[in-house]
């Protein structure tokens, strides 16, 4: 939710297809549990917890006594700093952050969340190609589930993420998406390649 008067259409949205969305954006902990009794999977967290521009523990823990970590997203959206390195940056990712993206950083709020979100800045929105230095990068580092966001521009860059991550990291198909005026991929052939994946994984169950 980027800014005021999303909270309407978010809860029309759960309300609609409960315990299949996750919810983002400005929220603390007391606001998120309006969301999760209102159907939400899970609640996304970002600029909430780097006040002053660094991880508060205390936050943290006060969001751990309030929503278990199997309900909660971190997001960890970041910009390139310097080679093989990315800043978690906030507030709609205008923000750097003193935070970068490092396995013990992972390894700390995998105690907290159990999914993470990493927006790649500088690419989000271009449809010009993911970043793969950094989608091997949190595959390496994470070993918790994540989904990258951020320049994927067709149906191919699904592979994509698939091979450099040797599986382990999911995409998010966005501004190139046919349902959202993009002409890099349709909804439907994206939906066709999940199910692939799903049979491949499931098909000797």
């Amino acid at each position: 939710m980027l800014g005021p008067g999303n909270e309407k259409p978010a809860l029309e949205a759960l309300a609609a297809y409960p315990q299949g969305l996750q919810v983002g954006g400005g929220l603390t902990p007391e606001t998120a549990l309006r969301y999760l009794d209102a159907g939400a999977e899970k609640v996304i967290f970002t600029s909430w917890l780097f006040p002053q521009d660094r991880l508060d523990l205390n936050r943290l823990n006060s969001l751990s006594k309030l929503i278990p970590p199997e309900r909660v997203v971190i997001d960890l959206s970041c910009k390139q700093t310097a080679p093989k390195q990315w800043t978690v940056a906030k507030n709609k990712w205008q923000t750097l952050t003193q935070v970068h993206l490092e396995p013990q950083l992972f390894e700390l709020l995998g105690n907290y969340a159990s999914e993470f979100l990493v927006h790649a800045a500088d690419v989000e929105g271009l449809c010009l190609g993911i970043d793969e230095a950094l989608v091997e990068a949190l595959a390496s580092w994470c070993p918790h589930p994540l989904t990258y966001a951020g320049g994927a521009k067709n149906i191919e860059d699904l592979e994509k993420v698939k091979q450099l991550s040797a599986g382990k990291i999911d995409l998010t198909l966005g501004s190139a998406l046919d349902i959202f005026g993009g002409k890099g991929a349709s909804y439907a052939e994206c939906v066709r390649w999940n199910k692939r994946q799903n049979s491949e994984n499931y098909g000797n169950i």
